[in-house]
């Protein structure tokens, strides 16, 4: 009486262990939701964050330095 139940769980969960593999697969191949592009270089960083005010300019121009 109960295998019928337990094989259609059993099932439902297998689904959503490999629905789950594949998002996160999908999300690792993905460059969506990366905070910066495969492109982008460290200067373009360095800027980038010294334009949202996470460094100071002092930071900013003695990183530039060690980067050229």
């Amino acid at each position: 009486m109960w295998h019928g139940a337990g094989g259609a769980t059993m099932w439902i969960i297998w689904v959503l262990v490999l629905g789950i593999i594949a998002y996160v697969a999908w999300r690792a191949v993905s460059t969506k939701g990366f905070a910066c592009s495969q492109h982008e270089s460290a200067i373009d960083i360095l800027k980038k964050r010294y334009a949202k005010g996470e460094i100071t300019k002092d930071d900013y121009e003695r990183l530039k330095k060690e980067l050229e």
